[in-house]
């Protein structure tokens, strides 16, 4: 299995890109988002990888960050999720922005990518809200707090600037003092104090 591939951007096209590893060029998918960031032909890049192996052919995937590729993997979890709608889901949500619209609920921000119609993107939402909180951010494994005033509090400390695994972190706490009915503004106001400690 190739994990990573480390070379030169030798060319890209519209859902690839090719890298030259030593004389190799390795096809590659990838998201427009990473194609953006992969920079322009001749530029050294590191790209982390996937491989999709079927009866009738081998393909490698591409991503800018780990992230990103685990998401591609959640998302080709999902019935009725190929390759092709996962990378263009990938396109217009980065892997942060995925995991809050999971996290809300919100499958109309998934079903603005091409080829997800509202009843595959709220299938999306309903399979991945609760594999998607314990996705690993930055080596550390992050449970969502659960909708409602909570996400939304989350959703702020992102919004103020806070890495994910803080933000939720910290709501979790303030989540767990205040109990069930804490109202957003409470909920943002002690995660706040208890993330500055």
């Amino acid at each position: 299995m190739i994990a990573h591939l480390k070379g030169t951007l030798a060319a890209t096209g519209a859902d690839y890109a090719v890298i030259d590893v030593n004389g190799v060029g390795y096809l590659v998918g990838a998201s427009a988002k990473t194609l953006e960031k992969l920079g322009i032909v001749g530029d050294p890049v590191t790209i982390h990888t996937e491989m999709l192996v079927a009866e009738d052919f081998i393909r490698l995937m591409g991503f800018a960050t780990a992230d990103e590729r685990d998401w591609f993997k959640l998302l080709t979890h999902v019935q009725g999720v190929g390759s092709k709608v996962a990378l263009a889901i990938l396109s217009i949500l980065a892997p942060d922005e995925l995991r809050t619209a999971v996290a809300r609920a919100d499958s109309a921000m998934i079903a603005r990518a091409n080829g997800v119609g509202p009843k595959l993107a709220q299938r999306i939402v309903n399979e991945l809200k609760d594999k998607a909180g314990g996705i690993a951010l930055g080596g550390v494994s992050v449970a969502a707090p659960a909708g409602g005033a909570a996400a939304d509090a989350v959703s702020a400390l992102l919004n103020l600037g806070f890495k994910p695994a803080e933000a939720s972190t910290a709501v979790s706490a303030a989540n767990d003092e205040l109990g069930a009915g804490a109202t957003l503004d409470a909920l943002v106001r002690l995660a706040l104090r208890k993330a500055a400690k």
